[in-house]
């Protein structure tokens, strides 16, 4: 199975650090988060990795090399201008030929295993499968700055939107969570976008209605390193 770790964006909230370096590259207890996804993929087997970057690229690739210092393999898919999350995904999506891959977020940190992503991977069908599920999301607990979440789980099917009635029904009370950036794909989900500049969350939201995305709560470690802030309290943790 092969992985993309997501490290295009300019990370805007990070600033002034990501002015002179790129977000996956800050450091948590002296290790840069991006190391810590290449490390935890190794850790599962998942040696073939592609990284795509835009902001700052280069800096990435004189820092992970060909991934050979990490038991991996890397590749690059070079970006001039940040293709958002969908964008990238497609313009890397040659790598992966017909086989499903896990896809995880440069800028976040988590201890979550991957070989649970692995055994969840093979569940994801072509778009001509009677069981055609397409994506399998990671969600967590809220945090803080993010308290409304993003999707609902029921029966291992992730939805953007349930009935009143349904909720109404649900004992206990179902919640929203918080999608982890964490995630596995079937290579035809891309397929059939343009090229460009792309979002995710659209094509995400319009496959729950068709009940093709799939979904797991991760209750482990999480943390979006969204501010330099959030980056401050996750080291003061580690250093303690």
């Amino acid at each position: 199975m092969k992985a993309m770790i997501l490290a295009a964006g300019r990370g805007e909230r990070m600033r002034p650090l990501t002015d002179t370096t790129p977000k996956p590259l800050l450091k948590i207890a002296g290790k840069s988060l991006i190391e810590y996804h290449i490390e935890g993929l190794v850790k599962a087997g998942i040696t073939e990795l592609i990284i795509n970057h835009a902001w700052l690229g280069d800096q990435i690739e004189v820092q992970l090399g060909d991934g050979s210092s990490y038991g991996a393999s890397i590749q690059y898919s070079r970006e001039g201008q940040a293709l958002e999350t969908a964008g990238g995904i497609k313009h890397a999506l040659p790598f992966f030929a017909d086989e499903p891959f896990i896809v995880v977020n440069g800028d976040v940190f988590s201890d979550y295993p991957f070989t649970q992503l692995v055994d969840s991977s093979k569940c994801l069908q072509t778009s001509q499968s009677s069981n055609n599920t397409m994506a399998h999301l990671v969600m967590v607990n809220n945090p803080e700055h993010h308290c409304d979440g993003d999707f609902y789980c029921l029966n291992q099917l992730v939805y953007d939107q349930l009935s009143d009635a349904l909720l109404a029904a649900t004992v206990p009370p179902l919640q929203r969570y918080t999608f982890s950036g964490i995630a596995c794909y079937h290579p035809d989900f891309f397929r059939s976008i343009n090229a460009g500049k792309q979002a995710l969350a659209p094509m995400l939201r319009h496959a729950m209605t068709t009940q093709q995305v799939t979904g797991e709560i991760y209750q482990g470690k999480w943390w979006d390193i969204g501010t330099p802030e959030r980056l401050e309290q996750l080291n003061l943790i580690h250093k303690n």
